[in-house]
């Protein structure tokens, strides 16, 4: 389960550097992959974090900040289900090396595995800057040119989808794993509603309403892969 924290979390935060450091991106990229590294180690997890830097390194390349993807949904799919088989063949360990002494020392919750909370934080990462690049990949392969090839917002409408989306994944992903289904119905119901005025004056090409159904569908069925990833491997624990 620590393969698969570290992968997410490597994939999860390139992204986010580069969304947040438009500047001496190599040395942001160097600093928090040794920080990444240090943590595995200490985790005696040291090979899962070599490659889960490598991956990481992989990714940038594939997916880039703006355009289409060099392999469409490709990538998304395979590190779906790297992160899966990580699960299901390292379960989570109950004090895996020093980290994970130092966590159940001190840590706030008795039995809670620090593999598990690399996975949680694994997943909160990639649902933030990542989530956004896989819906952007999913954007244009079906919109095409219809789509703004450097944010993935459709031309003149439906704005904000960068800060909306990171926040309406991590209600899904939280209410989901809290068994709150009615709140979370109540959320996606609530999006529809307050997207409704702008979609209904969409033209006779859709544009509007299939974005919307796009995005939104694709958004939330990453939030539930990554809940559902947690819940596997909590259960296996």
């Amino acid at each position: 389960m620590i393969a698969a924290g570290l992968l997410l979390v490597a994939v999860g935060g390139v992204d986010l550097v580069r969304r947040l450091v438009p500047g001496r991106r190599i040395v942001a990229f160097v600093i928090a992959a040794a920080v990444l590294v240090a943590l595995s180690a200490g985790a005696d997890a040291i090979v899962a974090g070599l490659l889960a830097v490598a991956v990481a390194a992989i990714w940038t390349w594939v997916v880039p900040e703006s355009g289409p993807a060099r392999a469409g949904l490709w990538p998304v799919g395979l590190l779906g289900v790297a992160a899966a088989a990580c699960v299901v063949v390292a379960p989570a360990r109950p004090s895996p090396g020093l980290v994970g002494a130092v966590w159940v020392a001190y840590g706030p919750r008795e039995g809670l595995s620090v593999d598990v909370l690399f996975l949680v934080a694994g997943c909160l990462l990639f649902l933030l800057e990542s989530g956004n690049a896989v819906v952007r990949i999913a954007l244009r392969a079906e919109m095409g040119e219809r789509v703004a090839p450097s944010t993935g917002d459709a031309p003149g409408t439906l704005r904000g989808g960068r800060l909306i989306g990171p926040l309406e994944r991590i209600l899904v992903f939280a209410l989901t794993l809290a068994g709150a289904y009615t709140l979370l119905a109540a959320v996606l119901a609530a999006k529809g509603i307050v997207r409704f005025p702008e979609i209904s004056r969409d033209g006779e090409g859709g544009d509007r309403a299939e974005y919307f159904l796009i995005g939104s569908l694709v958004s939330w069925v990453t939030a539930l892969a990554a809940a559902f990833l947690v819940w596997w491997g909590v259960g296996g624990v």
